[in-house]
């Protein structure tokens, strides 16, 4: 039987060209009519390439501290949700480097019983952490707790086509959807089977010491010091633990991150700096991989003169995009044409690209009968964006607008007293909902579907282009793949024309890593590091 969703595209050959065709092709590609099926093995050839010792242990270093607990249901920081990749298992997963589904708890294929019922029956001989074995109470409770809106759980968003789940015997599940969804085996992706028993008698606890299914066991935890793992030995899934034990050290200073590199300490880093890629290449392997992550421009749809399109349009075309990639980012990557970087499955390109045109951008705000516009431009203070922030400014205020930055925390320029309460400007801040799931919906979701954003924090929610979103969203869902992608053309071609919230760029992500002492290590085209499958060398 094959852990392989086999509807789904094929590993790439190459690391370099497998974001060309990896990950769920849109919401509505990933599966036909029938799912049960067997297909052929995943293609392993980059997961153990040479001899591997799995008595040696792995070190890393990771660019984030903890700013959540470990809980799946509601982590949301980008190092627990890098670490809960090797914790935990879904019925089904993504392969964090290729983002190609197979199946981990689930035994075999969904099974599609009509287009609104699915069945999933379990992992024979399938144990938690803590010995118990896994039992289809456990995965109707993760599914459940996730849905409950008295929890308010992230992942809620990305299973709403879900109506219910029961138990069917003691090894399948099934679903009842509430609109048909092509992309049902990987979408369950994002929720982690979790011991019942153990979850439900306290949470608080089970957020700080998680038990999973996993290749890898939770050891333990410090904010800003490190993360351990041991190997989960009772592991039976398809992606075995191949190292003794792992520790994460929390290196959130950039340069304490390249320095351990360069000594040896860690095997790979994360994140690693622009201005030091060039200097790490010679002594260990770097990559930048193109990733969806993008800087974005937020408008308050609430004040003047943001709640014109005129203007915001304005704003975008008076970036120098190539300019600031070059300046800021040293090239590591790529001016949006779309709404996704040009290596993602349902990338075309907008019918409104906005190239660097001042003239246009003055005539513009000239149409709007704007002039001697006066913004403060909110940021965090990530520091990366804070390279890029001076060159928007330095754009914006050449086509005569003046531009009083206010780079804050990340938490501080979400707070109500800013974004959450709707009492700002304009905001450049970075966003990767990719982390979640590769595909369109997922991406086009994240910021366009539901209140947190279009409601909250941007004010687009009751215009007659959101609302056209919205349908477009769910008529994708159970399209062909041929229509799901004119669908999401679509509602990218709106979203880029009204521009509430729109990419100035999507960037590469640097990743470092010692491959005379790490098999089968892949760099991800999301924030975070990825251990599964990977082992030390002899």
């Amino acid at each position: 039987m094959s852990n392989t969703l086999q509807n789904l595209p094929a590993t790439p050959a190459s690391r370099r060209t497998f974001l060309k065709a990896a990950g769920v092709l849109g919401a509505a590609t990933a599966f036909t009519a029938t799912l049960a099926a067997c297909g052929s093995s995943s293609d392993t050839s980059k997961e153990s390439t040479g001899a591997v010792n799995k008595d040696l242990s792995i070190e890393a270093g990771i660019s984030y501290s903890l700013s959540t607990g470990f809980d799946p249901m509601s982590s949301s920081g980008a190092t627990p949700l890098a670490a809960n990749l090797h914790i935990f298992e879904g019925l089904v997963e993504l392969h964090p480097a290729t983002r190609e589904p197979y199946n981990a708890l689930a035994k075999e294929d969904p099974t599609m019983v009509d287009d609104k019922t699915y069945r999933v029956t379990i992992r024979d001989g399938a144990k938690f952490h803590d010995g118990t074995p896994v039992t289809t109470d456990d995965v109707v409770y993760s599914f459940e707790r996730v849905l409950d809106p008295a929890n308010k759980a992230l992942f809620a968003q990305f299973i709403f086509f879900i109506d219910s789940v029961k138990k069917v015997d003691e090894k399948t599940v099934e679903f009842k959807l509430n609109t048909a969804f092509a992309g049902f085996g990987p979408r369950i992706s994002v929720v982690k089977i979790v011991p019942k028993a153990v979850a439900s008698a306290d949470q608080k606890a089970f957020d700080a010491k998680p038990i999973g299914t996993g290749p890898y066991k939770f050891v333990s935890a410090a904010k800003d010091d490190k993360i351990v793992f041991a190997r989960n030995d009772d592991y039976n899934g398809p992606k075995p633990a191949l190292a003794k034990d792992m520790t994460w050290l929390l290196l959130s200073d950039a340069s304490a991150r390249v320095t351990a590199m360069q000594s040896g300490r860690v095997q790979a880093i994360e994140d690693v700096p622009y201005l030091d890629v060039d200097a790490l290449k010679g002594k260990v392997d770097v990559e930048s991989v193109q990733s969806f992550g993008l800087m974005f421009l937020m408008f308050n749809l609430t004040k003047a003169p943001f709640d014109k399109k005129e203007v915001r349009q304005a704003l975008h075309y008076a970036l120098d995009k190539d300019a600031i990639i070059k300046t800021a980012l040293l090239g590591n990557g790529e001016a949006a044409t779309s709404y996704f970087q040009t290596t993602h499955p349902s990338y075309s390109k907008a019918s409104t690209v906005y190239a660097y045109d001042a003239e246009k951008a003055k005539s513009l705000l000239s149409a709007a009968g704007v002039s001697g516009l006066k913004l403060t431009l909110t940021s965090t203070d990530t520091a990366w964006v804070k390279d890029v922030i001076p060159l928007i400014k330095k754009n914006w205020d050449a086509i005569g607008v003046t531009t009083t930055l206010e780079p804050l925390a990340s938490a501080a320029v979400y707070a109500p007293e800013k974004v959450g309460g709707l009492n700002y400007d304009v905001v450049a801040a970075p966003g990767d909902p990719s982390v979640f799931g590769n595909d369109a919906d997922i991406l086009l979701s994240w910021f366009f579907r539901g209140d947190t954003w279009a409601k909250n924090r941007f004010a687009w929610s009751d215009s007659a282009e959101y609302k056209e979103v919205q349908t477009k969203l769910t008529a994708a869902l159970a399209a062909s793949e041929a229509d799901a992608k004119g669908l999401y053309k679509e509602i990218v071609d709106i979203i880029a024309e009204q521009a509430p919230l729109y990419p100035i760029f999507h960037r590469k992500l640097p990743t470092a890593w010692d491959s005379k002492q790490l098999t089968g290590f892949q760099p991800l085209p999301t924030t975070g590091v990825s251990f599964i499958g990977v082992g030390r060398s002899e």
